[in-house]
């Protein structure tokens, strides 16, 4: 994902800034944004994995794959945290968390 502009299409183009001022630091900061993507990515595989290791103990040990309560407790800390948003992207995490093993 590349938000460089080329010849034939100026920075102010491609951000939509009225001023090549305003075009450098939105082209800096989606550059910045397009790190933490990807760093926050790298941290949903991490915390897909470990969830997998928590899922294949539980089941292994005769319980169930999923922790109703668990999740009630990861829903809340998100939405504590972030708001009403914050519990529809920890529903996201769970989702792709779930069923694994």
């Amino acid at each position: 994902m590349s938000s460089t502009a080329s010849p034939a299409q100026p920075a102010t183009e491609i951000t939509g800034a009225r001023t090549e001022d305003a075009a450098t630091l939105i082209t800096g900061a989606r550059e910045r944004i397009d790190g933490l993507d990807d760093r926050i990515i790298g941290l949903v595989q991490e915390r897909m994995a470990v969830s997998a290791v928590i899922q294949e103990a539980r089941i292994t040990s005769g319980g169930r794959r999923v922790n109703l309560s668990r999740e009630m407790d990861v829903l809340a800390h998100y939405r504590d945290a972030l708001g009403k948003p914050g519990t529809t992207l920890a529903m996201t995490l769970l989702e792709l968390c779930r069923g694994r093993v």
